[in-house]
């Protein structure tokens, strides 16, 4: 694959932190957009395996840091979930200034949420994938629910997030609950793919069950069986994920390499390329 540096502006005029990667030997069927999780940035592990992997499959993908994380400009504790959403499409229109309109967005924990909400803003965007997504902004809350009192308080509360301090303001737990989730999606006349582990204990499985049921036709889910969403105190642990009912796996991460492995065509790849496909056709939607 091919990586290239690039950076845009957000609606504030912030520079942005992204890289494009890009299939080494043609051009890319269709351009993605990847919404990283919550105080994450480009550069973790999840982030880098699925670009790869799209890229390999003819994808060109554009991954960023969110305004205030990362090597993006910008204050963190001056954001929120509206901004991230905000931020989600300036990189749509960047593609679509520079490269190609993206057909697809895809989003890990938080940022499948902020996805979900970009992609109903975004006319071009025809699929949207969802790694261990929540069904509502608000559930961020349980991972505060400790500093909640001091942040009520003071407006502020400084917050170890994944071993790192980040400065959580009142402004920003009161924005997460101005978002339903739920009745956006059910009003999007887009292909959905949702994908989630049965064993995660941050997003539990029934965020996904939820999305799915809100969702229209086209929809897929698959089960991440053995795979959990990063915390505090557990480090990122994928193992095999269940067969498909196409007889395929899904994704692995082996823990020693720590190389992604789409195994005969992926139906992470087969979803989104069926999906892409029947969300053009208009009696795709039901």
């Amino acid at each position: 694959m091919t990586i290239e540096k690039v950076n845009f502006q957000n609606s504030n005029g912030k520079r942005l932190s992204a890289k494009l990667e890009l299939p080494i030997d043609r051009r890319p069927l269709n351009f993605a957009v990847f919404a990283h999780c919550f105080t994450c940035n480009k550069n973790f592990n999840a982030v880098r395996y699925i670009s790869s992997a799209l890229a390999a499959e003819g994808f060109g993908v554009l991954s960023f840091d969110f305004t205030g994380l990362g090597e993006s400009e910008g204050e963190f504790a001056d954001t929120n979930f509206s901004s991230s959403v905000d931020d989600l499409v300036c990189a749509a229109e960047f593609l679509r200034t520079n490269y190609e309109s993206p057909g697809l967005i895809v989003g890990h924990s938080l940022g499948g949420a902020a996805a979900i909400l970009a992609a109903s803003r975004l006319e071009e965007v025809k699929a949207v994938v969802t790694i261990g997504a929540p069904s509502a902004p608000a559930h961020v809350r349980n991972l505060l629910e400790n500093e909640m009192p001091e942040i009520v308080a003071n407006d502020e509360a400084l917050v170890s997030i994944g071993g790192r301090p980040f400065t959580i303001k009142r402004q920003f737990i009161e924005d997460l609950e101005k978002h339903e989730l739920r009745d956006v999606v059910r009003q999007m006349r887009k292909a959905f793919l949702f994908m989630h582990s049965p064993q995660d204990r941050i997003v539990a499985i029934d965020n996904a069950a939820l999305l799915y049921e809100a969702a229209r036709h086209p929809k897929s889910f698959i089960s991440l069986d053995g795979a959990i969403t990063c915390s505090r105190k557990r480090k990122m642990r994928n193992t095999r994920a269940t067969p498909s009912p196409h007889g395929r796996r899904v994704i692995w991460i082996n823990r020693k390499k720590r190389k992604l492995r789409l195994q005969n065509k992926s139906p992470l790849i087969w979803e989104m390329r069926i999906n892409l496909r029947r969300a053009s056709k208009p009696d795709g939607i039901i």
